[in-house]
């Protein structure tokens, strides 16, 4: 879906219709914003199933993944949207090329906080991931290269 909304967007863009700009914007901000989720909830599932092998279970694990994975992105919207719904609009970088328009964010604060932080925050949460991921497997593997020293002494 985010790929469908990015692709049409200039040229819905071009209708110069506020609502339907808004629209798309919101749309475009949430899918990007529930890619990146689900990324993360990819690490977090990473993390489990490397590190946390045993005694895992969580009672109905993909439905709290699903409404983390579209919720969150939703509950960003919804605060921004109550805000102020201005916030999304159409950017135009060229007069003269009316496909130049764009419907996203206006407000370099309100991108820069809901967008480029929380793309930070779950870089953050996927770099610890994997480094968990990545110590965990080191520490398998020395603990097998021990035993296989051992049995073969």
């Amino acid at each position: 879906m985010l790929n469908m909304v990015f692709l049409t967007n200039s040229w819905l863009s071009s209708f110069n219709q506020p609502g339907l700009c808004i629209t798309v914007a919101v749309l475009l901000h949430y899918f990007l914003l529930a890619a990146f989720t689900w990324m993360c909830l990819e690490s977090v599932h990473f993390y489990l199933a490397l590190v946390k092998v045993f005694n895992v279970y969580v009672p109905k694990y993909i439905l709290k993944s699903c409404i983390a994975g579209w919720g969150i992105p939703a509950i960003v919207i919804t605060i921004v949207l109550i805000i102020d719904k201005d916030f999304y609009g159409n950017g135009s970088r060229s007069e003269s090329n009316p496909f130049s328009n764009f419907c996203w964010i206006q407000q370099n604060t309100v991108f820069y906080i809901s967008v480029v932080v929380y793309v930070f925050l779950i870089f953050m949460t996927n770099t610890a991931m994997f480094i968990t991921v990545l110590l965990q497997i080191h520490s398998m593997k020395s603990r097998t290269q021990k035993r296989s020293r051992f049995w073969k002494r």
